[in-house]
């Protein structure tokens, strides 16, 4: 059975580092797309950050240079590390690949999500 678990967040205060962690691990065969999430209260869940397979990276528009994604083969874990945090980072944060299952059927898996909070 495939699962994706986050550890890693918690509660800082403004200009505050966190890092991310999310190990993947069960029947998720050739990953294409590793990516964060982040859903605030009362916002739609929304992109942060993704890897794609052959090392290329995108970032929302509101990272402005603060994170950077990056993944681990070895571990089978992608990482999200977040610096300058603000206020308004704060939200639940959900990692998320893409891949095939057993079946060989192409699926979106999804973490349960870990809280990151930002005090001013």
């Amino acid at each position: 059975q495939a699962r994706l678990v986050e550890s890693g967040g918690g509660q800082v205060q403004t200009g505050g580092s966190l890092r991310l962690s999310c190990a993947v691990s069960g029947n998720i065969f050739d990953i294409s797309t590793w990516a964060w999430y982040r859903e605030a209260p009362g916002n739609p869940r929304e992109l942060v950050a993704a890897f794609v397979r052959g090392g290329e990276t995108n970032y929302a528009h509101f990272v402005k240079g603060r994170f950077t994604i990056s993944v681990d083969n070895a571990q089978n874990t992608v990482l999200l590390r977040m610096k300058y945090l603000e206020p308004e980072d704060t939200a639940v944060y959900y990692c998320n690949v893409v891949g095939y299952n057993e079946y060989d059927v192409k699926r979106n898996y999804w973490g349960r999500g870990t809280q990151v909070t930002v005090s001013s």
